[in-house]
């Protein structure tokens, strides 16, 4: 397979307890803010109730006082009224419709809402071990589960014990034997119903985690199809899917079975209600111990009277598959943030940008680390070049400085200050970022230069393109700076991108400027091209560069040799050409092109002074 083996669906490696208590008070809280809504429509369903409840009784009062005595009169104003009833239950029904599909959405709103900002506020660690598709799936099919739920579900809830208690006292008002016979069967039909709700909800739960899966694949596949094409891998990514996709199809199937037979177990059990009082009734008519109009009634009645104890049947699994649903989504919600603000985090104004990192070590998993003991002094507006091997851990240290992650152990400072003691938005603010793998949103040209500084003028965007070298491309495409660039911005080449990138990063205008491989996807003349224009725009700033192109940063104050995490080499370009060290080695290599596979032990080369 191309990825080689995933655990599709899972955002860590523990899933939450099931707790259907705990995730319905949670539910209830966004509820708070609309208890109008759910007034309103809780007002409604005690008026469709009244309404409901008037029908059958208006019925046989027709049979027994006016068709038996053949007075028209009577029947016509019956019949009027009936059809008034009838008016008024569609017009409070229409209503509670509005209202709680009303609530439904808002609730939905405020929910995606909370995760969304949840999400933006997680550490990369989470991201790490979670998968993109899993995570669209909560925000989209669970909280869809809830919102139908919501809809109609919980007036419904509501509204059928309000009836069904109604009917049942008209019942036992109108015949208490023939009511006693219609409640024999509600044991049954309660039994059937918790039965039922607990597999109803495991098998929900299985489906719900299977469909993240299936959108974990697609959004992956989707956004590698180049990669799937360029290795010819498609049979294997089409048989992948198949797998996922009959995973989720058989959880469905198992998911709609089991709901499937939950609704026909309870019609079994009110048509037998219905028999016997059709039975019992229709022999207690032949004595004349009630009368036809009261059997027409009470027949009504009871219809209404199981109609209510399915229809509260079915919403309970409907609530079960919401649960399981909102399960998830508070899963997601109760995943802590690693790197967090302390609770008397500091402002960080304007910079000057002395950087210092002292003793620091840092690891990905437990027990392996990436840097370990890394100490280096940046001095404000210095240029420092970081190179090395693949691997030896040249991104995790400008991680670290942007604090997309806490250091295991020593500290990292920015004019005095340790950066775990100020605000993660002002040093964030502080610094551009420009990466090897360009990342651009889907919107014009200008909207994604724009991104670095939102309240810029159209004339600073131009600017920053200018200084970035990506004003000439840019005005050669269909709709110059207005053009739309799709997904990821995949109608440019690499270094079209990357050069966006670079003039997003110049609008920003940031104190400490940081080049993790900024000019290793584009060719030699463009490399050119904005190789002066980053000198410009790195003069006066501190300026930490990862580069493999190492005639990129000639003229570093500082480089940097790292291996198997540890800095072994320090100086300046002709100072460490001179030492014949690992640096010489890189260098001569075609400018590094050839490192991952020098064969180099890091550890047997001490730094030098």
């Amino acid at each position: 397979m191309m990825m080689g083996p995933r655990h599709h669906g899972a955002t860590g490696p523990v899933e939450k307890a099931e707790n259907a208590g705990y995730a319905l008070k949670r539910l209830f809280v966004y509820l708070k803010p609309y208890t109008g809504l759910l007034l309103v429509a809780g007002l409604m369903v005690i008026l469709n109730s009244v309404f409901e409840l008037a029908g059958p009784y208006l019925t046989g009062l027709a049979v027994d006082k006016f068709i038996a005595k053949q007075d028209s009169q009577g029947l016509n104003r019956t019949m009027l009224l009936l059809l008034g009833v009838y008016l008024g239950s569609w017009a409070t029904r229409a209503v509670q419709v509005r209202a709680t599909i009303k609530l439904g959405q808002n609730v939905l709103y405020a929910m995606r809402n909370e995760i969304f900002h949840h999400l933006q506020s997680l550490s990369l660690h989470f991201f790490d071990r979670s998968e993109a598709g899993d995570l669209m799936s909560r925000l989209t099919n669970d909280t869809d589960a809830i919102n139908s739920t919501l809809n109609m579900g919980l007036a419904q809830f509501v509204g059928n014990i309000v009836f069904f208690v109604g009917v049942l006292v008209a019942l036992l008002l109108l015949n208490w034997q023939l009511a006693l016979i219609t409640m024999s069967v509600l044991p049954f039909m309660f039994f059937s119903t918790f039965f039922f709700s607990k597999r109803v909800r495991t098998a929900s739960r299985a489906s719900r985690e299977k469909l993240g899966a299936v959108s974990a694949e697609l959004e992956e596949n989707i956004a590698g199809v180049r990669v799937v094409q360029a290795f010819g891998r498609e049979q294997e990514t089409i048989q992948e899917f198949r797998e996922v996709n009959a995973a989720n199809r058989d959880a469905n199937v198992q998911a709609q079975t089991v709901t499937s037979a939950f609704a026909p177990t309870l019609d079994v059990f009110s048509t037998v209600g219905i028999a016997l009082v059709l039975g019992v009734g229709g022999e207690m008519a032949l004595r004349e111990a009630i009368t036809v109009g009261t059997i027409v009634t009470f027949i009504g009645y009871v219809r209404r009277f199981f109609q209510p104890v399915r229809t509260i049947g079915m919403l309970y699994a409907q609530v079960q598959m919401a649960i399981a649903a909102a399960e998830r989504i508070f899963t997601l919600l109760d995943e802590v943030p690693e790197v967090v603000d302390v609770p008397d985090a500091r402002s960080l104004d304007m910079v000057k940008g002395h950087i210092v990192f002292e003793n620091v070590t840092f690891s990905y998993k437990e027990g392996e680390p990436v840097l370990r003991e890394v100490s280096f002094e940046a001095e404000p507006g210095a240029m420092v070049a970081i190179v090395g091997p693949t691997g030896a851990g040249k991104t995790t240290m400008v991680n670290l400085l942007m604090r997309f992650y806490d250091v295991d152990s020593g500290s990292i400072y920015i004019d005095g200050l340790d950066i775990r003691q100020v605000q993660q938005e002002d040093l964030r603010r502080q610094v551009g970022m420009v990466l090897q793998d360009t990342f651009l949103f889907s919107g014009t040209v200008m909207e994604n230069i724009r991104y670095g500084r939102l309240e810029a003028t159209d004339e600073d965007v131009l600017a920053a393109a200018r200084t970035a070298g990506a004003d000439q491309f840019i005005q050669r495409l269909p709709d110059g700076y207005n053009t739309e660039l799709g997904e990821r911005g995949a109608s440019l080449s690499l270094g079209q991108r990357q050069l966006i990138a670079i003039a997003r990063a110049i609008l920003a205008n940031p104190r400490i400027l940081i080049l993790d491989e900024a000019t290793s996807s584009v060719d030699t003349r463009t490399e050119r091209l904005i190789q002066s224009a980053l000198d410009n725009l790195m003069r006066g700033r501190t300026s930490i560069v990862i580069a493999h192109r190492l005639s990129t940063i000639l003229n570093a104050d500082q480089v940097l040799v790292l291996c198997n995490g540890r800095i072994v080499e320090r100086g300046k370009h002709q100072a460490l050409l001179q030492n014949q060290g690992l640096y010489y080695t890189l260098y001569t290599s075609q400018f590094g092109e050839a490192n991952g596979s020098l064969g180099l032990d890091c550890d047997t080369q001490p730094e030098k002074p």
